[in-house]
């Protein structure tokens, strides 16, 4: 008797197990949707890869573009003057976990936020990343684009940009760039700050 109860104990925690790691999947598509939806909601000309970019900032966070301090302020501060014109939600989440927000750089133009507070948050940013590796994130990637594909989008250039990620993923390359179809409708002008850090020190400055 004792035999049964414990095969039953077994196959209980076994369907257990099974039971949350489908619902964990489950998480994970239902995020990886609303992330995409949400993207392209925002921009309908998105591209995938646009959508790979939207995804890989949320794991990598600011870092690629923080290596050197100075050339980041020095950066920030010509884009600062290089456009007059402000659109944009103040805010975007990114990725499906949205460790990281796209802070719109309005922000700093109506002087809602100084520049010093600003550029020391964004700084202070690559703290909150976990590190990852290009075989980890290209893992990832694959398990996010099989979703992006199931939702049967019509992506322009999809087969096109799908090839060229997977290609640089190889070269062990994981930084992406918007595409020339979303920079020429939409202009994008933010900087990827923690959304930790923004909920508790610039949030409070823009109430």
């Amino acid at each position: 008797m004792k035999g049964v109860v414990r095969i039953l104990f077994i196959c209980l925690m076994i369907n257990n197990c099974i039971s949350v790691v489908a619902t964990e999947e489950k998480d994970f598509e239902t995020a990886v949707r609303e992330s995409v939806s949400r993207q392209l909601q925002l921009y309908p000309q998105s591209t995938l890869k646009d959508l790979y970019k939207n995804f890989f900032q949320d794991v990598f966070g600011p870092g690629h573009i923080i290596s050197d301090t100075t050339s980041a302020g020095n950066y920030l501060r010509r884009e600062l003057a290089s456009y007059n014109e402000i659109s944009g939600d103040l805010t975007e989440p990114l990725g499906w976990q949205h460790h990281f927000l796209r802070v719109n750089l309005s922000v700093l133009k109506t002087g809602q936020i100084s520049y010093p507070v600003f550029f020391d948050a964004f700084v202070r940013s690559v703290n909150g990343i976990q590190p990852i590796t290009v075989p980890e994130w290209e893992r990832q990637w694959y398990q996010i684009e099989a979703i992006i594909h199931s939702m049967n989008l019509s992506l322009p250039d999809y087969e096109r940009d799908k090839q060229e990620i997977h290609e640089r993923l190889k070269r062990g390359e994981y930084v992406g760039h918007h595409s020339l179809l979303f920079e020429e409708n939409y202009s994008p002008h933010y900087r990827i700050i923690s959304r930790e850090i923004f909920e508790k020190e610039l949030l409070p400055l823009l109430k």
